[in-house]
């Protein structure tokens, strides 16, 4: 989903950082901005650039209008380019002050220090009285992550339980005042891609047909599969076996690292076929809609109009990725560092399964990077927005049981994409769902100015 136009603009900010400067973004040509559905960025927005430290560049949208939410900083973040991110520019149009940063480095470690240097930035704005993270997919699980060690130091991720422990240099995080994860993904897609098919996880190349989900002898259709439910079963159990066989041979090698037995002395190359995390990769419930389909309760929908109604909330995405990425290690497999694998990685056990609601059998405590697992951490205001026209809206309602927060809120907007789109092979009718993206943003401008959340007394 990322635009080459963004990592551009990304390339142009980091060398102005290099170069010490600080001007407006006005003054650096306009990017042709295709998240959200070809959005241009808006000329009222004053946006200037700041160098946030450490490598970090950071994009600070001005309120429109400023008001009684500007008081308001929303900090958002990815893992990846962001600046010109949906948030960035619709949050400043709706009166409030947003900082849109990219992270230094790679991993998770990193980002969450560049997410602590852009809290302590927009901290320091005299203007400024609230801060709310914002974290969309990827990023939902970043800054979920971020608020569970700020609200509660990283002894939380530091323990027994976890496949890998944390650092000590994300001690003392300032957390937030709030936190909006918008259709934030599980942040163990990696085991969701797992294809148990794979006879040895050091190729892609050979597959076992037994468990081959693009097998139409297991009832594959391009067109859109039904798997049975006797291959469903079969395919599940197989991943936990077979994920868990990886991530226990992961777990010795960091145990021969530490122990100075390894390949190098802090950390070796780890490559596992098929297993890479992004959508394409996806496995079963992309092609079997069936699967992860509907919440298990009924939940506040947003519809075209605004209105909203409560009920049982279904899925309204088509059938994806109906050709296999399993023999690719660039976009199918997971290139990376036995570090790498295991920050988020996550025990299953045997009966790991899914359903159409529901993710069964895993131990959300074993990693410090999943939403539902940091949720029981955060205590701040929660808002949850799922999208319907994908799968990762599920998510929204174990964090919604999960999290320690008193002040949670949990909705869907019908028929957004995962990019926050319209999804519009998901329509029987053209405009069926309208516009998804003012949709969301004026239920997020409600959810943020809500008296007594984060604007009373202003």
């Amino acid at each position: 989903m990322l635009r080459t136009n963004l990592v551009r603009l990304s390339s142009m900010l980091a060398i102005l950082a290099m170069c010490g400067a600080v001007l407006s973004l006005a003054q650096v040509k306009q990017a042709d901005v295709t998240w959200g559905g070809d959005r241009p960025l808006d000329p009222s927005i004053t946006r200037t650039y700041v160098p946030l430290g450490a490598g970090t560049p950071g994009v600070l949208y001005e309120p429109v209008k400023p008001g009684v939410k500007a008081h308001i900083a929303v900090v958002v973040m990815h893992g990846a380019d962001y600046l010109t991110f949906p948030a960035c520019f619709d949050l400043s149009m709706r009166g409030y002050r947003v900082l849109c940063a990219d992270p230094a480095g790679t991993g998770t470690d990193a980002s969450l220090l560049s997410v602590k240097l852009a809290v302590n930035y927009v901290r320091h704005d005299p203007g400024v009285d609230k801060v709310v993270l914002f974290g969309h997919s990827g990023g939902g699980v970043l800054m979920s992550t971020y608020q569970n060690i700020a609200e509660n130091g990283v002894k939380i991720c530091q323990d027994a339980d976890k496949l890998l422990k944390c650092p000590d240099s994300l001690a003392n995080l300032p957390p937030a005042d709030g936190i909006i994860l918008e259709d934030a993904n599980w942040g163990f897609m990696g085991l969701l891609s797992f294809d148990p098919a794979v006879i040895s996880y050091d190729t892609g190349m050979k597959i076992n047909p037994e468990f081959d989900l693009f097998n139409p002898a297991n009832g594959f259709n391009p067109a859109g599969s039904d798997y049975s439910p006797e291959f469903i079963r079969k395919f599940q159990s197989q991943v936990a076996k077979k994920y868990m066989e990886v991530v226990n041979a992961a777990e010795d090698r960091l145990a021969q690292i530490q122990s100075g037995k390894g390949r190098f002395a802090d950390d070796e190359p780890f490559a596992v076929a098929s297993g890479g995390s992004s959508v394409p990769s996806n496995k079963l419930f992309a092609q079997d809609v069936k699967l992860m389909s509907h919440t298990r309760n009924a939940f506040p929908l947003i519809h075209k109009d605004g209105s909203v109604t409560t009920e049982v909330v279904h899925t309204v995405r088509t059938p994806e990725n109906p050709k296999s990425n399993t023999p690719l290690l660039n976009g199918g497999g997971s290139n990376g560092t036995v570090r790498t694998f295991l920050r988020t990685a996550i025990r299953v056990s045997p009966d790991f399964s899914y359903d159409e609601t529901s993710i069964h059998g895993v131990d959300y405590h074993s990693s410090y990077t999943n939403p539902v697992g940091n949720s029981e951490g955060i205590h701040v205001p929660l808002l949850f927005v799922g999208n319907t026209g994908h799968w990762e809206y599920l998510v929204g309602e174990s964090v919604y049981e999960h999290t320690a927060s008193k002040d949670k809120s949990l909705a869907f907007v019908e028929g957004a994409f995962h990019s926050l789109n319209t999804c519009t092979p998901c329509e029987k009718t053209p405009g069926q769902y309208g516009d998804t993206i003012k949709t969301l943003f004026d239920y997020l401008d409600q959810w943020l100015s809500k008296d007594g959340r984060f604007t009373a007394g202003k």
